[in-house]
Formats: C-alpha cells, sequence, structure tokens
C-alpha cells in the first residue's frame, strides 16, 4: 500500500467506517472478471448525473494499475476521472494500490496494515462522498476479491455501509448460481443485495431472460434491476489495444480511432484478398513478404475499410512497399510472432474501454439508462 498522505488528517486515531453515514451509495461487484462491471458503474454515473444527482465515484481496491501524477492508481479510475467532472481527487477515488509485494507484506503483519487499509478506504470515502447526493462503489470483481488481505469487495460493502449491486453475464442457470454463491458472502459480511443486473444479453432474448431470470432471482430474494443487451461494438478492441496486446511495434500508427471489427489471415490470393475489403474494420494479419497482397491493398484503396495491417513473422516487405503503404493512409505494425499466434491472442484478449474509445462512451450512457431500473435502485437505497 504506497504511504501517501492520508485525507482528514485532521482526524486522529484509524477509522473503522466512514464519518459520512448520510450520502447515499451504492457497491457494484460482480459474478466474474470482464462481465460489465465498469460498463455499468460508468453508464449508472452518467444516468445519475443526467437525473440531477451530484455524483461521487471510488474503486477502494486497485489491481490494474496505472501511474497517474504522483499516484498509483486503478485503469478503470482514470477512466471514469477523464469522462466525468466529479471534483475529487485521483488519489480518493482510488485510495489503495495492490502492488506486487502488498500480499505478502500485509500476511506478514495483518493486525497492522489491516486496519491502516481500512482507515485508508474510509478516509477516501468521505472525501469522495463530499458535497454528493450519491456515491457509486466499484469492486474488484466478485464479492470474495480481496479475502486474503482482509479486504474483500464483502469486507469493503460492510465497512462502507453500503448496500451491493451485482452484474452478471447473461443467461439463467450460470448467472443464478454465481449470484447465489455471491450473494451469500455479501449476506455472511451482513451486506443487503438490492439487485442484480445481467449484462451482454443477446437482443432477441432480452424478454424470456428478464421472464425466467428474473423468476429465478426472485427465489434468490433479489430482484432483477435491469438486462442489459449486448453492443457488439462495445467488444470490438481499437487498433492500439491490439498493438499493445500483441506488443506490436508501430511503422505507421493511425491518427484518431480505428476500431477492428474483423481480423483475417491474409493467407489468400491478391484477388481473393479484394473480398475483405468489402468490411469495414478488418485487420490483415500477414508476413510482409506477401507484397503481392500489400500491393493490392494499397491500389483498391484499402484506407477505406481496412483497420490496419500487422506484420508477422518479424518480416517487413520492401522500403517502398512501406513507403506507399503510409502514403495510403493505412497503419502498419509489426510483430515477431507467426500469424496464428497474433491471431489467437487478439481472439482471446480482454476488451475494456478506454478513454480514447469516444464512439462507446454514448452507447454505454444509453444502454444504461434505458435497460436499468435506475429509480427503482435509488429507492432500494
Amino acid at each position: 500500500m504506497a504511504l501517501r498522505k492520508r485525507f482528514a488528517d485532521n482526524i486522529p486515531g484509524l477509522l473503522m467506517s466512514p464519518m459520512n453515514l448520510d450520502t447515499r451509495r451504492i457497491f457494484v461487484a460482480a459474478t466474474r472478471m470482464n462481465d460489465g462491471k465498469t460498463t455499468t458503474c460508468l453508464g449508472l454515473t452518467a444516468a445519475l448525473q443526467t437525473m440531477g444527482l451530484h455524483v461521487g465515484y471510488i474503486k477502494p481496491i486497485a489491481q490494474r494499475i496505472v501511474q497517474s501524477g504522483d499516484d498509483q492508481v486503478d485503469e478503470d479510475t482514470l477512466l471514469i476521472e477523464g469522462l466525468f467532472n466529479l471534483d475529487i481527487p485521483i488519489s480518493a477515488m482510488s485510495p489503495v494500490a495492490i502492488g506486487p509485494e502488498f500480499t505478502k507484506n500485509y500476511l506478514e503483519n495483518p493486525e497492522v496494515i489491516g486496519p491502516q487499509l481500512k482507515d485508508r478506504i474510509c478516509r477516501a470515502f468521505d472525501r469522495a462522498a463530499y458535497g454528493k447526493d450519491i456515491v457509486v462503489v466499484e469492486g474488484s470483481g466478485h464479492a470474495g476479491v480481496g479475502s486474503v488481505f482482509g479486504s474483500s469487495n464483502a469486507d469493503n460493502a460492510r465497512v462502507l455501509r453500503s448496500k451491493a449491486l451485482i452484474v452478471a453475464a447473461g443467461g439463467i442457470g450460470k448467472p443464478i448460481d454465481e449470484v447465489a454463491l455471491n450473494k451469500a458472502l455479501f449476506d455472511k459480511a451482513g451486506v443487503e443485495v438490492v439487485g442484480v443486473i445481467l449484462n451482454k444479453v443477446l437482443p432477441d432474448k432480452v424478454e424470456f431472460i428478464r421472464d425466467f431470470a428474473g423468476r429465478g432471482l426472485r427465489k434468490l430474494g433479489v430482484p432483477l434491476l435491469g438486462v442489459v443487451p449486448l453492443q457488439e461494438t462495445l467488444v470490438y478492441p481499437n487498433l492500439d489495444q491490439v498493438a499493445d496486446e500483441t506488443r506490436a511495434r508501430w511503422i505507421h500508427q493511425p491518427t484518431g480511432l480505428r476500431r477492428v471489427r474483423r481480423v483475417v489471415i491474409g493467407a489468400m490470393s491478391a484477388r481473393r484478398a479484394l473480398e475483405y475489403l468489402k468490411i469495414n474494420g478488418t485487420l490483415v494479419i500477414v508476413p510482409g513478404d506477401r507484397e503481392d497482397l500489400l500491393e493490392a491493398f494499397i491500389e483498391n484503396d484499402g484506407a477505406k475499410s481496412l483497420a490496419g495491417v500487422l506484420l508477422s513473422n518479424g518480416l517487413l516487405p520492401n522500403e517502398g512497399i512501406i513507403k506507399r503503404l503510409t502514403e495510403a493512409g493505412i497503419p502498419i505494425a509489426a510483430v515477431e510472432a507467426e500469424s496464428f499466434a497474433v491471431t489467437a491472442r487478439i481472439n482471446n484478449m480482454s476488451v475494456k474501454t478506454m478513454r480514447q474509445d469516444a464512439d462507446k462512451i454514448p452507447i454505454i450512457e444509453k444502454m444504461i439508462r434505458e435497460s436499468v431500473d435506475i429509480p427503482g435502485l435509488l429507492k432500494a437505497l
């Protein structure tokens, strides 16, 4: 835990609960990674602001850490801070960063570090809640994440005196089983689960899931507050994310956002390759010695439809081809790995919403506003 200056340092001792017990708060957890927890928090924050509420945000535990000035913070917190004018210090929105030695240090001295951890979270919450009508508290995964250092999502919701909202992937049997498991941990911590949101539901299954998953959740004593349809744009990475995931080296990096909607391996003839120019957002992975394909992309205005070209196998075309690709406006990056390994890595990557994803943000805001019973949620707090 970074030894940053505590908030409200004039308040002596160690806080075991926030001083602010009046501001409404909701702890958003998920049943698994990548179920849409951050997307839900983003959409909720936007929707609540639209309703005229002053909204605070905090993610007590940071696991995917990025540097923000002098502070190590969670990348999701950096996203929220960049999108909304919340007037909260970033260090209060992300008070605890879990570094490589954190768990070891905690287990060596839990009696000292445990209370310090709770104190830091409580003080940060009080700062995040200052002047707000409601605070969105984002968890770090399922209810048990953080148990090893005594600060699980269920523990943190209890410490912050917050009720919980669980986000799960769409379906009936599996998500309800996972909600039951997570609810048991919240119940044990004395935290009320006020609702469930089912995310990434196929659009033609929304009403079916709403009906039957709703019945199953009612048996658990938890209302279904939202069924959010799958939005294809949200699952497509941008080209920068693909480059980061594959550790690619940019040769010609584009300006503006390029969304990768399809990935193909350039193992076809040059004539056949033209078929792939008919679909926008195609990323072609091809060894650099397939200059016939690269020529075809240049001559047939590939910049209009291609997301980019990823040169594989550590092979580059001649400098004349690279110059013409650049002049044609086709993004180019290069990797050492072979084409199939690169394709597998892209297909298995987790796609997070980033600050530069300007096309995604309005979709998320509209999706949550229209699919989630926000008045019902507020009534339950």
